[in-house]
């Protein structure tokens, strides 16, 4: 464990042999290398998690999903239902 330290500690010091992108470089690789033990970790702990539960949450997510994308449909014919109307209008106010 003490030589990982050691290496932190060189990649997050500024060492005078890099250039200042070959440092840059290293901040990324090391940041990199944290979001991927918090994603290993993350897995972890879903893997952990009983099947059962995360397919109701997805069943659960699907029948909200569902129910937006109804909503969306109606409001979407239903604001081309008034513009055919609004439109069969003018045409009407014209000829008459």
């Amino acid at each position: 464990m003490e030589s990982t330290d050691s290496t932190t500690a060189s990649a997050t010091s500024p060492n005078e042999d890099l250039s200042p992108l070959e440092q840059d470089v290293l901040d990324e690789y090391e940041r990199l290398a944290e979001n991927m033990k918090k994603f290993a970790s993350l897995l972890d702990t879903m893997a952990g998690k009983p099947t059962a539960e995360i397919l109701d949450g997805l069943r659960q997510l699907e029948r909200k999903t569902s129910l937006v994308f109804t909503l969306l449909k109606a409001s979407v014919y239903s604001i081309v239902l008034q513009q055919e109307i609004y439109s069969g209008d003018q045409v009407r106010g014209q000829e008459g």
